[in-house]
């Protein structure tokens, strides 16, 4: 794969001012992941897109209150392992010069003979949790646990917490979707299972764990603008610094639609932003 970069205009919709974080609006990871997948698909259609690996959140990109769009820059580059390396990048000015800030970066596969990566990657079943269990309203988790606007508000009704796992319900708003949509599902179903996984981490630490990347993110069946499916997280491991979680998503009739393995979420208080 020959390397490249392009420059990209980011149209910013309204409702990316309701993803908040330290009363500043920034771009969703989860955005970013379609924005790097749209483009990866224009340039290289090659790959397969329904696999994102190796996955990282560098910085936040700040969103700033009046602004109707973000010139940003796509660097594409070739892996030794043949696979293909996006990044979503800025350019900052400074006083005497510029220089690029990295926010997302996610690693590309040839789809050609790819098909085993679409086999179920994680072990969690589309059933509800049992045994003594911490029930949370969306209404409560929204307005103290994770601050964000209403369009950002994907989970529904409860959110059921046992010692290492949550289930609840996400649903996607019924918003315009994307070409790229059609292949990788609504990006608001998996922000809802980063924010169970953050609720459900704020039982081991005491800061507000924010994802800063994953190993495997697999779409078997994209998720649909409007529709309201159940996601399952589980706690694999942790330390004082991070926690990590593989996290399902299905529809109600236990249907799988995503995996996303080793999620892993950090104190992100300390990053800068573009």
């Amino acid at each position: 794969m020959s390397d490249g970069r392009l420059s990209l205009t980011i149209p910013l919709k309204p409702w990316y001012q309701d993803h908040c974080f330290a009363g500043r609006s920034v771009l969703p990871a989860v955005e970013t992941l379609l924005l790097l997948a749209a483009r990866a698909a224009e340039t290289y259609p090659e790959v397969d897109i329904r696999v994102m690996e190796d996955v990282r959140f560098a910085k936040f990109l700040e969103i700033p209150p009046t602004a109707v769009s973000l010139d940003c820059l796509v660097l594409f580059e070739g892996a030794g392992d043949g696979r293909l390396r996006t990044q979503l990048l800025s350019r900052v000015q400074c006083k005497a010069m510029s220089r690029i800030k990295e926010h997302g970066e996610v690693f590309f596969s040839p789809a050609q003979g790819n098909d085993s990566a679409h086999r179920p990657i994680v072990p969690l079943a589309a059933v509800p949790l049992t045994g003594p269990l911490t029930a949370i309203s969306a209404e409560y988790l929204y307005r103290e646990l994770v601050p964000f606007g209403p369009q950002y508000q994907t989970l529904r009704e409860t959110l059921y917490l046992s010692e290492d796992e949550a289930w609840g319900k996400v649903q996607a708003p019924d918003l315009p979707q994307a070409p790229i949509e059609k292949i990788v599902g609504s990006p608001f179903p998996l922000d809802g299972a980063f924010h169970a996984a953050c609720v459900l981490g704020q039982q081991f630490v005491n800061f507000v764990p924010f994802p800063v990347g994953f190993d495997k993110r697999v779409i078997t069946r994209p998720t649909q603008a409007g529709g309201c499916y159940q996601m399952k997280v589980r706690r694999v491991c942790w330390t004082s610094e991070e926690l990590v979680f593989d996290l399902a998503i299905f529809d109600g009739e236990g249907q799988l639609y995503e995996t996303t393995t080793g999620v892993r979420m950090r104190d992100v208080r300390g990053v800068t932003t573009r």
